[in-house]
């Protein structure tokens, strides 16, 4: 397998703090879109004006129609695009200030010295005007100034007599036309620091809305306040927004603490376990000290079992290895041995062999050559009997069947759940059986009795025969490869290891039970 390429990757950690200090620095990058929010603020402090603005002009056109038939003069003319359809029955005046565009103008010029005086009467109406604004005032906050068609001030706190009819906006509304602006103001006291983050604490916004009376302008409510903002909000709850914050960072560390007890700690532990796996040392098979997650607890009992699995399959294969290479030793050293002696027998380098002592050397030979062929069958048998299960499944019935046609001269008797399947296929089980029934009658058994029993998840087959009883020192080493009793009879000694090793690979189990004649097999085949 090709190694990964050898280039920077980030850690687990790196990536945890990464995330981690982007959740923290979260609350401070969102200072900034406040300006939006400013937005916002600026267009509802602008509707506001507009309904107190009209409520205002509403009471001014009544005051200055009850007194057309005293002489009082009205402004200018509006022009017919600007009135609004007679038939319509809303008009709404939507706020549209933005704070993002350039809207923003400098603050308010003065207001200058009237050419003329307002006329009496829209300084009577200004003086019945003047309770109700400011009481209006002392609510909303917000400065209401009453101009007269020339654009003097009749009604207000302040430039009562003065012209302001230079102003852009009043100019627009002296004409019929709505008009707000947004003006920069020098504030009464020094803003505190953290209002550089925003644009809209230093602004006004100014509404002037004309009064229409036939068709004429009769004067101008015109209005302003400062909007309100989310910034004076958090300076004056500054106590609580600091324990806010203090809350966001320790959650914060609680969190990576949280992901580091169970993520990163876990899997530290499973990439040492692994390295030391590697080195060869097989105490770090043993359960991690900490998982963190069910997930991780799961990686590692699979990851430390295949392990182990591996490591127990590599010491069965050398252990393997060495009782094969000295089970093919024997035999072929005596072939080789006979051949030479037959070679020196034929090129006249000793004394010839007799035809009898030829006989025997070939014989041998032959012999061996059977017993090599016979371990090179059980070995094939052993690779096929490793091979995975590839969702197989039989019945007992029939292989029970093809059990008695391969033994015929010796007696099998079945019985119990032979229709149960069972999770392999009837080649492995035959194989398994046939492996059984044949230690059995090279041991002298005329009766082999089968018996099953469904137990839910397995079939319990339990094997026995009249044939000669294992010895006791013998018992421990039955299912060995390569130990046999009958080597001078062309015994392998892999019978019983094939079939523990089909057992095993199928997830079911062989072993020996205690019985005092003959000898008797317990097989737990897994349940298709």
């Amino acid at each position: 397998m090709s190694a990964a390429p050898d280039k920077w990757r980030p850690s687990l950690t790196l990536v945890i703090f990464t995330v981690l200090a982007t959740v923290g620095v979260l609350p401070l990058v969102g200072l900034f879109f406040f300006r939006l929010y400013d937005n916002q603020l600026i267009r509802q402090t602008q509707a506001e004006l507009i309904a107190q603005s009209r409520v205002l002009a509403t009471i001014y056109a009544q005051e200055v129609a009850a007194r057309l038939d005293s002489g009082l003069v009205l402004g200018a003319e509006v022009p017919p695009g600007v009135l609004p359809d007679p038939g319509d029955q809303v008009t709404p005046i939507r706020p549209a200030l933005d704070l993002t565009a350039n809207d923003l103008l400098r603050r308010r010029p003065d207001a200058l010295p009237a050419p003329q005086a307002a006329q009496p009467a829209y300084v009577e109406i200004g003086a019945r005007l003047t309770p109700i604004i400011r009481e209006t005032q002392k609510v909303t906050l917000a400065g209401f100034r009453i101009l007269d068609p020339q654009g003097v001030v009749i009604a207000g706190r302040q430039e009562v007599g003065q012209s302001l009819a230079h102003i852009e906006e009043v100019a627009d509304a002296l004409h019929g036309q709505y008009r707000a602006t947004l003006r920069n103001r020098v504030p009464d006291k020094p803003p505190p620091p953290i209002y550089s983050f925003s644009r809209g604490l230093g602004v006004h916004v100014f509404s002037a809305m004309p009064v229409i009376v036939n068709n004429r302008v009769a004067g101008v409510i015109y209005t302003t306040r400062t909007p309100s903002n989310i910034f004076d909000h958090l300076y004056q709850e500054r106590g609580k927004f600091v324990l806010a914050g203090l809350a966001v960072i320790l959650g914060t560390i609680a969190i990576g603490l949280v992901f580091s007890r169970t993520i990163t700690l876990p899997m530290r532990e499973l990439i040492d376990r692994a390295a030391r796996i590697g080195r060869g040392d097989r105490e770090a098979f043993q359960p991690l000290k900490h998982y963190g997650t069910r997930e991780f607890a799961q990686l590692s009992h699979s990851f430390l079992g295949m392990a182990e699995q591996l490591a127990r399959r590599s010491d069965y294969i050398a252990t393997f290895s060495a009782h094969l290479t000295h089970e093919l030793k024997s035999p072929l050293t005596s072939i080789k041995g006979a051949a030479e002696l037959l070679q020196d027998s034929v090129q006249g380098k000793a004394e010839g062999l007799t035809p009898a002592e030829q006989k025997t050397f070939i014989a041998n030979i032959l012999s061996d050559t059977q017993r090599l062929e016979a371990m090179a069958q059980r070995l094939r048998e052993l690779a096929r009997a490793e091979s995975l299960p590839q969702n197989e499944r039989t019945e007992l019935a029939p292989v029970i069947a093809d059990l008695r046609s391969r033994f015929p001269a010796s007696s099998i008797e079945a019985s119990g759940s032979l229709d149960r399947a069972i999770g392999m296929s009837s080649e492995k089980a035959l194989i398994v059986l046939s492996h059984i029934a044949d230690n059995a009658v090279r041991h002298k058994a005329g009766t082999i009795r089968l018996e099953a029993v469904d137990a839910r998840t397995t079939v319990l087959v339990t094997v026995s025969n009249d044939g000669e009883p294992i010895s006791a020192p013998n018992r421990d080493r039955i299912f060995d490869a390569f130990f046999t009793t009958r080597r001078d009879q062309g015994g392998t000694g892999m019978g019983l290891a094939i079939a523990r090793a089909v057992m095993a690979s199928h997830g079911g189990s062989i072993r020996l039970k205690p019985t005092d004649e003959g000898a008797a097999f317990e097989l737990q085949f897994p349940v298709a």
